[in-house]
């Protein structure tokens, strides 16, 4: 798996996925900085990134649009650096169990102190 980490969120999270042995980009390190978020799917898409995100959404309604995409992933609370370096170490191994999340989100939160997790296909439009 190979994540594209979108710009609401960390870079710092690259060094957490290169940790956990998984390839990772900063959307801001290939300059993208800005694009609207139908590019950056789109991107993501094309590249066989998993999309980690905040924002999820404005990015769950463009994935149900794609017949096939490589994975979503939503870090629900916006919370501080550290709190997001460990919502991505959760989803990573989260991740490992389930294997690749094709057509599917992983919806990672917090209740209290505890990291959630939640795997599912988007539903179709209504």
């Amino acid at each position: 798996m190979r994540f594209l980490i979108d710009e609401c969120l960390t870079a710092e999270l690259v060094l957490v996925a290169a940790e956990a042995g998984y390839e990772a980009h900063h959307i801001a390190h290939f300059g993208k900085s800005g694009w609207q978020d139908w590019k950056v799917a789109q991107y993501a898409c094309a590249q066989d990134f998993v999309l980690v995100t905040n924002n999820g959404g404005d990015f769950e309604a463009l994935y149900l649009e794609r017949p096939l995409h490589p994975g979503l992933d939503i870090l629900i609370p916006n919370v501080n650096r550290s709190l997001q370096r460990k919502l991505f170490a959760g989803a990573l191994e989260q991740l490992a169990r389930h294997g690749e999340p094709i057509n599917q989100v992983l919806e990672v939160n917090l209740n209290g102190e505890d990291v959630t997790f939640d795997f599912y296909e988007p539903p179709p439009p209504a």
